[in-house]
């Protein structure tokens, strides 16, 4: 699927999704973005921070991928917001929800738009 696509595919999935973009192993945002009528809660500079530390994360956790298995998301529940995090391929999907959303049942569904 194309990396646009994917990202228009998860924002169309519910209105409180506030951000659906995918940043590749560099932590460089290569599709997506916010949904129109949303403001990012940090400025760009920490946006760019937020990615490479997610990319770190990603690395990290797949040390363990030969015992537990692969990771298929990776959730924060913040004050302000909730962040996922995906593998796609060699880049990761990072999702920013606003904290009402069910978050028992989106991942799943970002999850079946990935592995379709």
């Amino acid at each position: 699927m194309d990396k646009d696509e994917l990202c228009k595919q998860v924002l169309e999935l519910e209105p409180r999704i506030r951000f659906a973009g995918l940043i590749n192993e560099n932590g460089r945002l290569v599709a997506g973005g916010m949904r129109p009528g949303f403001k990012s809660l940090e400025d760009s500079r920490d946006d760019e921070m937020l990615y490479m530390e997610l990319v770190l994360r990603a690395k990290m956790r797949k040390e363990f991928d030969k015992v537990l298995g692969p990771v298929k998301f990776a959730m924060s529940y913040r004050d302000k917001l909730i962040i996922m995090s995906f593998p796609v391929n060699d880049n990761i999907l990072l999702i920013s929800v606003e904290k009402e959303v069910d978050f028992s049942k989106l991942p799943f569904e970002i999850l079946e738009i990935i592995n379709h």
